[in-house]
């Protein structure tokens, strides 16, 4: 492993997050020059609109000038407002928790019973929790549950980049290769009219094996950063009001702490009660947020004033990351003014022609890694590329479970670096880790589990998986 850090020591040079997203946007506009507007006709299925297989045509080229380019970025942020505000809200209420002391206290006192002696244990029994809540819950529904994954980190001696690696890395990992991701496999299992969930066994087993590395992986490089902490990738974030501020031996809990907690964990059930019984999204996970926020202010007695400097510093702590949303979101503002997303979806599917069969599906993977930095979203990146990739697949060879599964895995995997996902950005702001250092530590879990997932696919061709 050290070999391949040092290998791609040239990520240590990767361009600030700023940076690398204008590239991208000034990216996009060069390319609304220079490939071919084109759409693929749709028709509404259950409410989404979904490709008309084979009915891809080139329209008028619709290229994205320079006022444009600029415009897209405020069209952004509108697009976004809701991620944007959820990111807000959760530190609003992380804010107040933290106001009243519960979430520390409780923090010291886990690590206090556990003992420090258990401290890796305690890394990897959290990186499968988190990765479980991915699995099950969702992606951006846990973005709650982020910044405890930064107090635990530090608390035990470790870093934000460690953090998002428990939390941020965990969760996308289990939620992009979920054997039971509503939006992907759920979604490709409905277009291709296959039984729900079907073909699980192998989809768990790969899950299984991605998220045992993430924790090796956050174990290993916890070690690294205790025996060298000049090594860290999180040296100079900004931990404050993140750290213990007492010795872990004096930690408890009082009375209030519990009440504070109590109203948290209700939060959580109410919020999981909603998603799954009454199609909750974003808007309403913020507007429990802002509410366990002033139940958790009012419980610890917090005075008006008090309350309201909280807010406008939480804000202030967040407001990096709620920016990176908005500007990320950008990018699919450009690529709908250029209408060349459908191009290059076509584009791409007809490279696969022609291919041997295991090949073939590897490349139908790498295929849909690409799409996602254009269509960051699961549900509509299956709507708009798989009613043309499963005839495809059939006529290549593959059978739909094959092509799903390369569905899942390029999209879940690269979700893992997608500067344009603004879930990932979310969730590490969270952590207050730029996306910039977040590739620099992911990067060889992605490049293991690239290989591993090739493996498994060919492995899906050899046996016929179905």
């Amino acid at each position: 492993m050290n070999k391949l850090n040092s290998r791609f020591s040239i990520f240590k040079r990767i361009p600030h997050a700023i940076s690398m997203l204008f590239g991208i946007i000034i990216l996009v506009t060069i390319l609304s020059y220079l490939i071919p507007a084109g759409t693929y006709e749709r028709i509404v299925i259950d409410g989404r609109n979904t490709v008309v297989p084979n009915s891809y045509k080139t329209i008028v080229s619709t290229p994205v000038g320079l006022l444009d380019m600029f415009k897209a970025i405020p069209l952004g942020f509108k697009a976004a407002a809701e991620i944007i505000f959820i990111v807000l809200a959760g530190a609003i209420m992380f804010g107040f928790m933290d106001a009243s002391k519960a979430v520390e206290n409780a923090i010291g006192t886990l690590v206090k019973k556990l003992g420090l002696k258990n401290k890796y244990l305690i890394i990897v029994i959290m990186t499968f929790i988190y990765g479980l809540l991915g699995v099950t819950v969702g992606y951006e529904h846990n973005i709650a549950m982020v910044p405890i994954a930064a107090i635990l980190s530090i608390a035990l001696g470790g870093d934000l980049i460690l953090a998002a690696g428990i939390s941020v890395g965990a969760m996308t990992i289990g939620f992009g290769l979920s054997p039971i991701n509503p939006y992907t496999v759920g979604t490709g299992h409905k277009i291709a009219q296959l039984p729900i969930f079907s073909g699980a066994l192998l989809r768990s087993m790969f899950c299984l094996i991605a998220l045992s590395f993430m924790a090796y992986y956050n174990v290993r490089y916890f070690k690294k950063i205790i025996k060298h902490p000049d090594k860290s990738i999180g040296k100079g974030l900004n931990i404050r009001e993140l750290s213990l501020s007492k010795p872990i031996s004096e930690y408890s809990m009082n009375g209030k702490n519990w009440m504070v907690i109590s109203v948290f964990i209700i939060g959580l059930l109410t919020i999981l009660y909603g998603v799954f019984n009454l199609d909750w999204y974003i808007n309403e996970l913020s507007a429990i947020f802002l509410i366990i926020a002033l139940l958790c202010g009012l419980l610890s007695s917090i005075s008006a004033t008090t309350m309201s400097e909280t807010v406008l510093k939480s804000v202030s702590l967040a407001a990096p990351g709620a920016f990176m949303v908005g500007f990320a979101t950008s990018i699919k503002v450009l690529m709908e003014m250029g209408n060349i997303g459908d191009t290059i979806s076509y584009q791409l599917s007809s490279l696969l022609e022609g291919l041997p069969l295991h090949l073939s599906a590897i490349c139908m993977s790498i295929s849909q890694s690409v799409i996602n930095f254009f269509i960051p979203s699961g549900s509509g990146q299956a709507l708009a590329t798989l009613p043309v990739m499963l005839p495809l697949g059939e006529s290549l060879g593959l059978n739909s479970q094959i092509t799903i599964l390369a569905f899942q895995i390029g999209d879940g995997l690269s979700n893992l670096v997608n500067p344009t996902l603004g879930g990932l950005i979310a969730m590490l702001s969270m952590c207050r880790v730029p996306i910039d250092r977040w590739i620099r530590f992911i990067l060889p879990v992605l490049i293991i589990l690239i290989g591993i997932s090739f493996l498994t696919l060919t492995i899906a061709v050899a046996i016929n998986y179905n």
